[in-house]
């Protein structure tokens, strides 16, 4: 499977999980919310009907309604429409508000029926007299009557129900055309009922007697009422699972989008490295990508720029190496070849001195040969060491008295600054070759009179070895060639004054293996310094005095 198949597929499953999570949250929150306002509507419906039913069984009549629908509406924020059974308005909380009474909503009415439903003592239910109702009746219709006067005088009525059911009324006010009746006139008394003796529970005969009371209390009572409450097209408390859905499906697709998105700034460059890689494996070292940006895909890209140049500046390396090496062999084997060919066809003469000529350039071919094979086996790693621990001062004092006789001849001063022993763990024999190739290179770049110095110093826990002349010195701009292999700052030397061109190249490799530095500065007309840096042995620095 692809990389964008991959980041297209885990983005998705993480954008459907979350969009189905916070979904899912969402319905619970919402259903949550949904049925505590649906329970809050109920307590609002019940005590409306409460409070309306509380009226009706207190004042016997619907007159004087108004304030009491009115203040519901005020604490409910309900609209409130109360009409009769038989569709007498009452009262509208939009009027009493003085708004324009709007079209009721499509939820069915609720009935109120305020008169009182008779109750008997728990375990006691008459059955063969029927002068409970009777008596019940007779009381009812004459509270009522009583409060409905108290009503229109104005009073302020309340009603409490007695042991069975009927009201018995009080006010703060009796207007004096109204006289409250003495208790007990008609209600039964507890010896009423009594006498009548305990039959069980026998629910039929209860729902009888309650049946006979209502409709003897009927023409008393004041008409059921119909409450409508809200208006029409009022949305309902419920949840609608389509927005919630569509949100989610949006969310989904921005998260796929911008998979897509993604996916396609990451593979664009990433198809590009590709691609170039397949050139650089075919050969073609000039493939290069584009790096906009500073993010980490800009990161890969240079940094894979960065391997492309180091390749092909490897393989030109490599080209020129091999032309070097032909162009170094060539001549010298030419000559030879030449010389040979004298010889046998008998035009020269096999002098002593021709062969010890031909004998030098055959040491010199050989010198280049092993320069290779060093410098082949130094950068492989494979070059074979034996450390030691070696006293610089000892092998800088070696390496002046092997080039002694070639300072000498050069009209050279050699000279040595070490004022004590300093001590590296390293290959003496690899170490004496790098010294002697900077001494040489340095008193062939030094005229008559001049001096080329050897010094020795301790920093720390570093041992610094400099290799000073006072030759005209190296051009700035070809500094950073001056380790190249078959490299020569001057043109004009040949292989018999100018070496094999391969001995700085195998200096800086051992002077590495050894986990050091080699490093030169030039100033032209005054000289130059070739400084080695080397960590120096266990104690290296304290031994051996001042």
């Amino acid at each position: 499977m692809s990389f964008r198949l991959r980041v297209l597929g885990l983005l998705m499953l993480v954008a459907l999980a979350a969009t189905a999570a916070t979904a899912w949250l969402t319905l619970r929150q919402a259903n949550r919310q949904v049925q505590e306002t649906v329970a809050a509507g109920r307590q609002e419906v019940s005590r409306i009907t409460g409070e309306l039913r509380a009226y009706g069984f207190a004042h016997g009549t619907w007159e004087g309604l108004s304030p009491t629908v009115a203040e519901l509406a005020r604490d409910t924020g309900q609209r409130i429409r109360v009409v009769t059974e038989s569709d007498v308005l009452l009262a509208d909380s939009d009027a009493l508000a003085g708004r324009q009474p709007r079209a009721p909503g499509s939820q069915p009415s609720v009935l109120v029926d305020p008169r009182p439903v008779l109750r008997f003592p728990e375990g006691r239910v008459p059955r063969t007299s029927m002068k409970l109702t009777a008596t019940a009746i007779a009381d009812y219709r004459a509270v009522m009557a009583y409060a409905t006067c108290l009503t229109r005088a104005g009073a302020e009525v309340t009603a409490a129900a007695d042991d069975f059911g009927v009201p018995r009324i009080s006010a703060d006010r009796r207007p004096a055309q109204c006289e409250e009746p003495k208790p007990g006139a008609h209600p039964p008394t507890t010896r009423d009922l009594d006498a009548v003796g305990s039959c069980g529970t026998e629910p039929r005969l209860a729902d009888c007697l309650r049946r006979v009371f209502n409709e003897r209390t009927a023409s008393a009572a004041p008409p059921r009422l119909e409450i409508r409450l809200g208006v029409q097209d009022e949305s309902p408390p419920t949840l609608a699972a389509a927005p919630t859905v569509a949100v989610a499906v949006g969310v989904a697709l921005a998260a796929i989008l911008g998979a897509l998105l993604l996916s396609r700034a990451v593979l664009r460059p990433v198809r590009a490295m590709t691609l170039a890689a397949k050139g650089l494996g075919e050969g073609d070292l000039s493939r290069r990508v584009p790096v906009p940006g500073r993010d980490e895909i800009a990161q890969l890209g240079g940094a894979f720029n960065r391997m492309a140049d180091s390749l092909q500046a490897g393989e030109e390396r490599q080209r020129r190496l091999i032309g070097d090496i032909a162009h170094e062999l060539r001549t010298p084997l030419a000559n030879l070849r030449g010389y040979l060919e004298a010889l046998r066809d008998g035009v020269v003469e096999p002098t002593p001195e021709l062969l010890a000529s031909l004998h030098e350039e055959a040491m010199l071919q050989q010198r280049i040969v092993d320069d290779l094979q060093d410098l082949a086996l130094a950068e492989a790693g494979a070059l074979t060491y034996h450390p030691t621990e070696v006293d610089l001062r000892e092998l800088l004092e070696t390496g002046r008295t092997a080039h002694r006789a070639q300072a000498e001849a050069a009209g050279v001063s050699l000279e040595l600054e070490a004022s004590r022993p300093v001590f590296v763990t390293a290959d003496p024999d690899r170490l004496r070759q790098v010294v002697g190739n900077l001494v040489g290179n340095a008193l062939r770049a030094t005229a008559a009179g001049g001096s080329v110095t050897l010094a020795l110093i301790l920093r720390g826990e570093l041992a610094v070895v400099e290799v000073r002349d006072t030759g005209k010195g190296i051009a700035a701009k070809d500094l950073p060639h001056l380790f190249d292999r078959f490299w020569r700052a001057d043109a004009s030397r040949g292989r018999a004054t100018g070496g094999s061109g391969l001995g700085l190249s195998i200096a800086r490799q051992i002077i590495t293996d050894h986990r050091g530095t080699i490093e030169v500065r030039s100033t032209v007309g005054a000289g130059t310094t070739f400084t080695i840096v080397l960590p120096t042995a266990p104690g290296g620095g304290a031994s051996g005095g001042c």
